[in-house]
């Protein structure tokens, strides 16, 4: 009996084992089908999504997004005819060319990702509530927020380091020429190429955040004593050495810091206050009068008028945060604006004897599109603590040859930006040190350029239709601390109300990137047909002059005065 008992056990046993089977298998073949379908669910709303943006008119085609690298086409085909030399050069040359696009329609595809466009934001909520950043934001103490490549500045190796240099010079992406990576190189020569025209360079490397609040990032950190990368000093005094005048901002900050008990930098932004940024002009100014570079004048008489402005930092933006969080509230600043007698705002003005070169820490509070008020930056309060008018180009990007390749353009267009000047301002991010690329850049005046290229009248406005020849890139949304962007077009054939135009060509510089969200326009490729109302560069340059800014890969293209394009007027 037991061993019957026992039998009927085991069977029982086995039944039960081949139900467990069963379900383990019917469990199994419902992941791998969920799977499977969640997979295609994917392309599959990608695709619904890119049908819905055709039809609301913000692509182009209805044909799916995957076909996009086959607009690289023409533009490799382009670029294997236009190469020299033989042919397996000219072919290298394609390649660079095709690894561009690739890179290019990679980023498209996570950028244009609707079902990320729609995760994304919350999970990086939960994350930021837990303490974490993305890629480029990192979460510091008591709200405050850090751009990561300016902390990488400050932790990394020295930027003088013989290692790092060679490490850097090969570097970059295998589509891009290697930067050149010693910032003395191109200083000490940009200084001598200025000093054989009588002109004083005086450089101003302005710090990150972290530099003069590294205690808001740990709590372990001396909030007393400033941070900055090994090699910085060394930087400073081989600049000296050569003859540049340096103007280091960092000691003023942390006495007023100290002295004050404030903050110096806005907590959710990469910037400078108004105060802190005040501070320091005022303090370049009796610099260059220590040093005998400032002429007696009369004042100029300007006027300050206050204005409160509250916005959000642009780390906060760069994080891709949901509408509507509150993690990381709005800041209120009080900035001073700059008028002249007349109570109008106050402008650059190229017959000044003074040039400022300055990014975006000369932008924050003058340049309208970045959200922190106009007229109340860096150069406006350099010209009131000098009572006297400053010339300013400034770019918010790329600040290492941003600046100094826009004053060259100038100069080889014919335009002598330097006649008069006495002094150089070089202002720029000191994160630029150790990341940019400072080639050096020839300062040649040359002769204006035959008006080949479309160049309507002031006051003119016109509607043109044309093929792409070439376009610059645009920064994927999100990547750079910069929430709009002004991209580069070379259109050819242009015609307008269906008959060709006599000069059938232009540089066209156009939105690309508006409050971190590509336009149109950053889409288009090598063969793409595009209508644009077009008006003189010259209409929109005072309020749009400094943004961050691509340029076309031809410099003969550069060199050409630009037009003004409007999508979809």
């Amino acid at each position: 009996m037991a061993d019957f008992d026992l039998q009927a056990h085991r069977e029982q046993q086995a039944r039960e084992q081949v139900g467990v089977t069963r379900i383990s298998r019917a469990t199994a073949w419902f992941i791998a089908l969920a799977f499977v379908l969640l997979i295609g669910l994917i392309p599959l709303v990608q695709k619904v999504d890119d049908l819905r943006a055709f039809v609301e008119g913000d692509r182009l085609t209805w044909v799916p997004r995957v076909f996009d690298l086959l607009s690289a086409v023409p533009e490799v085909r382009n670029e294997f005819q236009q190469a020299e030399g033989p042919w397996f050069a000219r072919v290298l040359v394609a390649n660079r060319a095709l690894l561009r696009a690739m890179d290019r329609f990679e980023d498209d595809l996570e950028d244009a990702s609707a079902l990320g466009q729609r995760v994304r934001p919350w999970m990086q909520q939960a994350l930021a509530r837990l303490g974490a950043g993305n890629e480029q934001a990192l979460v510091g103490r008591d709200g405050w927020l850090f751009f990561r490549p300016g902390l990488e500045y400050l932790t990394g190796p020295g930027f003088l380091e013989p290692r790092q240099i060679a490490r850097r010079a090969v570097a970059a992406e295998s589509w891009l020429p290697a930067p050149q990576p010693d910032p003395r190189v191109a200083l000490i020569d940009f200084h001598r190429q200025l000093e054989s025209r009588d002109i004083q360079l005086v450089v101003l490397p302005t710090p990150v955040k972290a530099t003069i609040h590294p205690e808001q990032f740990s709590a372990g950190l001396d909030p007393m004593v400033s941070l900055d990368n090994p090699s910085f000093e060394r930087f400073i005094d081989d600049l000296e050495a050569a003859g540049v005048l340096v103007f280091d901002p960092i000691p003023l900050l942390m006495q007023a810091k100290a002295e004050a008990g404030a903050a110096q930098y806005l907590a959710t932004d990469t910037h400078w206050r108004p105060e802190s940024m005040e501070r320091v002009s005022a303090a370049l100014a009796a610099f260059l009068r220590e040093h005998g570079l400032e002429p007696q004048t009369h004042p100029a008489g300007y006027e300050i008028v206050e204005q409160q402005v509250v916005n959000f930092g642009d780390i906060t933006r760069m994080l891709d945060l949901p509408a509507g969080q509150r993690i990381f509230p709005e800041e209120s600043v009080v900035v001073r604006q700059v008028r002249d007698r007349r109570g109008d705002l106050w402008r650059a003005d190229s017959d000044a004897d003074v040039l400022l070169l300055g990014d975006s820490f000369s932008n924050i509070f003058s340049l309208e599109a970045m959200g922190w008020g106009e007229a109340a930056g860096f150069a406006e309060h350099l010209s009131l603590a000098l009572q006297r008018p400053v010339d300013r180009i400034a770019r918010n990007d790329q600040a290492a040859f941003a600046t100094r390749e826009a004053l060259a353009r100038e100069l080889a267009r014919g335009r002598d930006r330097l006649d008069g000047k006495r002094i150089v301002i070089y202002q720029f991010a000191s994160r630029e040190l150790a990341v940019g690329d400072w080639k050096r850049i020839e300062l040649t005046l040359g002769e204006p350029l035959p008006a080949r290229f479309l160049a309507p009248e002031t006051g003119q406005t016109l509607s043109v239709k044309g093929v792409v020849a070439a376009v610059s890139p645009v920064p994927r949304p999100g990547t750079v601390p910069y929430a709009d962007q002004v991209m580069s077009l070379h259109l050819v054939e242009l015609e307008s109300d269906g008959v060709p135009l006599e000069d059938p060509q232009a540089v066209v510089y156009t939105w690309g990137m508006r409050e971190n969200v590509w336009t149109p326009a950053a889409r288009l490729r090598v063969g793409d047909e595009v209508t644009l109302t077009i008006r003189p560069w010259d209409a929109v340059a005072d309020a749009y002059e400094g943004i961050n800014r691509s340029e076309l890969d031809d410099f003969e293209l550069q060199l050409v005065e630009p037009v003004w394009g409007e999508w979809g007027l």
